[in-house]
């Protein structure tokens, strides 16, 4: 049973599941007064999500303002409208030239205060939809730049055409976008091909639990 008080859980989220899959679940499940989360992860991401039960829902615009660390893989030479694995390649470009020093030098040209661009395949409202609905259905999306910071770039292994890497970085920050510009900078377009979250603020994702022991745990009589 939930504490009357409520908790805070941190969750290790599913492939494939959406942020608000999440919650749904643990609402049925656990059956709180108050439930949501702090921080969106897409669906092709894992890693920790961090939600608030009961009078923890109010720390979680708090939470939401934290820096994050993501590991992942960038794999460069193709690129997807979606940025991610989401949709169909659309280019495709010969890596073949692609040379250590220069993968490591344009991870250095991301760190600090960038302008960054969100993927049109987001949840941002355009006109009072999801921007990814409109995108879906091949209609044009113009979304405005926004100012992330990019604490570090860590480039940890480099196993062409898969680049694996360690970001920490503001709130906001969206890592398809990252690597899509990262292949930019490359010349060669890249996406992102796997992401993992694995710290928001002091939280971390060896403290979670999978989704069927928070259930097994706090479930409902």
């Amino acid at each position: 049973m939930i504490p009357e008080e409520g908790v805070l859980l941190l969750v290790n989220k599913p492939l494939t599941w959406s942020s608000f899959d999440v919650v749904k679940k643990l609402k049925f499940a656990l059956r709180p007064k108050k439930i949501g989360h702090a921080g969106t992860l897409d669906p092709l991401a894992t890693g920790l999500l961090v939600i608030g039960v009961n009078k923890f829902t109010k720390k979680l615009n708090e939470l939401q303002g934290l820096d994050k660390t993501y590991t992942g893989i960038i794999e460069v030479g193709k690129t997807t409208p979606s940025y991610d694995l989401e949709t169909d390649f659309d280019s495709e470009t010969d890596i073949s030239s692609l040379e250590e020093q220069q993968i490591l030098g344009a991870a250095q040209k991301f760190l600090g205060l960038i302008d960054q661009k969100p993927p049109v395949y987001s949840a941002i409202k355009v006109n009072g939809e999801r921007s990814y609905k409109k995108a879906r259905r091949n209609e044009s999306v113009e979304l405005k730049t926004r100012q992330v910071t990019i604490h570090q770039f860590e480039i940890s292994k480099i196993d062409l055409p898969e680049i694996h890497f360690e970001i920490s970085c503001s709130k906001g920050t969206y890592i398809r976008s990252l690597a899509h510009d990262f292949g930019q900078e490359l010349g060669v377009g890249a996406h992102l091909k796997k992401l993992v979250r694995t710290s928001v603020g002091d939280y971390r994702l060896s403290e979670a639990l999978e989704l069927e022991e928070v259930i097994e745990k706090f479930g409902a009589e």
